[in-house]
């Protein structure tokens, strides 16, 4: 049943204009008991023109603190993706190796951020559907395929970091009787007890996820004021553009922490948790409305939690012996549904997901201590292991966003999108640094070059073909080969 549908939901077809028959066997990130209910009030508008033309737009009903509760929620647990263990060992190392130097960056980073997880959240609102169903639905088999594979190895990557990250703070808090390894099991069935919590309904998985980040945020806040780091050295460092040669590679680090292709993909599912009628222009409008404040409070909480890792760490350990050293120790489900379309009960699928990573995290504990320097190693291979793939997330996010058949009124303006471009050609670059730098300092061997330049040409050759898919300079390439055949 599940190839039969993966086949006709990437037939021309399929996806958004299939029948109701075959929707009901579409993946979906909620199931329509699951969402919570916003309520409207009678006096209200409420248009049936579909979010048609320009003129069939109404005004915006007057803002409501209740009602913007009731959409809080998905924006923070897009949130605790900014505040993984691979973000706070980037915003340490960024501290302790470069002081105040990097704070800009931060800021334009999760501004960078912001941008992107505000396209992703009106996707998934305006479409009613999330961005791995849209891909399926907008590419070829083999892309959607392709795609599917890079974007769970960056999935993959970000929760071994966060196993790791979480089997550490066991290993810590229990005085090291809990071994590594152990800290790794039991973290394991930390998405069984989230799936229980949402079994209770999604609201109790937000506060439970919100209670986290709350805590977070009022130890940082305590070590902060603890610390005292400089005021005037904190403003210059936000305000002031500082990047040195010694510190690219903890200024890389800090966009690739920041910026997460799997990210992208999990917001436009999460908005899918409320009930709103995607037929009905004022209420897709009110949702974006309020999803964007959500979003923009989310981040600038996650915002300060960074600033606080790092200028503690500023404060301490820069210009120190001890800067060079350190790190954690001493300081998908949706993707899988939406490409694949497979539709498994929802314990099964963490089970599959969360194997991809428990099984290489468990070989590192067995074989890494946590001062070995290599775990740190790991962290870091990681990072530019999800750096690579976003690509493969904000390319198709801006096509689609940018698809006036997809979104309707609500596709992007010219300046958002063209600033949309701006900021992925600019994580593109970094990209080719990432790339350029571990391919001059650590690959050795004629047979190992030979075989990445391979990989990279293929690297290279998909992210044009995403880019310029929809172009009128594809249309006629594929219409130049088509008749010269």
């Amino acid at each position: 049943m599940a190839s039969r549908d993966l086949g006709e939901s990437l037939l021309p077809g399929g996806g958004a204009s299939a029948s109701s028959s075959h929707d009901e066997y579409e993946e979906r990130a909620y199931d329509s008991d699951d969402k919570v209910s916003i309520s409207i009030s009678d006096s209200e508008p409420d248009d049936d023109d579909g979010g048609g033309g320009p003129g069939a737009a109404r005004a915006r009903p007057a803002f409501s603190w209740r009602k913007l509760w009731r959409f809080t929620g998905p924006g923070f647990l897009m949130c605790i993706g900014f505040l993984d263990p691979g973000n706070l060992e980037g915003d340490l190392q960024a501290g302790a190796a470069a002081g105040y130097q990097l704070l800009w960056l931060l800021l334009w980073a999760t501004v960078m951020g912001a941008l992107v997880q505000l396209l992703s959240a009106r996707l998934g609102v305006v479409t009613g559907k999330h961005l791995a169903e849209l891909c399926r639905e907008e590419y070829p088999p083999w892309a959607t395929r392709a795609l599917w594979v890079m974007t769970e190895l960056a999935l993959v990557g970000a929760d071994i970091q966060e196993v790791i990250g979480s089997a550490i703070a066991i290993k810590i808090l229990s005085g090291g009787i809990v071994p590594l390894w152990g800290g790794v099991v039991i973290t394991a069935f930390d998405c069984f007890i989230f799936l229980f919590l949402e079994n209770y309904g999604v609201r109790k998985l937000e506060a439970f996820f919100g209670v986290l980040i709350a805590t977070m945020a009022i130890s940082f806040a305590i070590m902060f004021g603890e610390t005292k780091p400089s005021g005037k050295e904190l403003l210059i460092g936000l305000v002031v553009p500082k990047l040195s040669s010694k510190t690219i590679k903890q200024a890389v680090g800090i966009v690739g922490c920041i910026i997460m292709p799997h990210n992208v993909f999990l917001h436009s599912a999460l908005v899918q948790s409320r009930k709103i009628d995607t037929k009905k222009k004022s209420r897709v409008q009110e949702a974006v409305y309020y999803y964007n404040i959500e979003s923009i409070l989310a981040l600038i909480i996650s915002f300060f939690i960074n600033i606080c890792v790092t200028t503690v760490f500023a404060k301490g350990f820069y210009g120190s012996e001890q800067a060079d050293n350190i790190g954690l120790e001493n300081a998908g489900q949706f993707v899988m549904g939406g490409f694949l379309n497979l539709r498994l009960k929802k314990w099964l699928r963490a089970v599959i997901t969360r194997s991809f990573a428990i099984i290489p995290t468990m070989i590192v504990a067995l074989f890494f201590d946590t001062e070995d320097p290599t775990m740190d190693v790991l962290n870091e291979s990681l990072n530019v292991l999800q750096s690579i793939q976003i690509p493969f997330a904000l390319i198709p996010l801006i096509t689609l966003v940018s698809s006036e058949q997809l979104m309707g009124s609500f596709v992007v303006g010219p300046i958002t999108k063209v600033i949309s471009w701006i900021v992925t050609i600019f994580l593109m670059l970094i990209n080719g640094y990432l790339i350029l730098s571990f391919y001059t300092e650590e690959v050795r061997g004629a047979v190992v070059r030979s075989s990445l330049c391979v990989v990279l040409a293929v690297y290279l050759a998909f992210i044009v073909y995403l880019i310029l898919r929809n172009t009128t300079l594809y249309s006629r390439l594929r219409s130049s080969v088509s008749k010269s055949s």
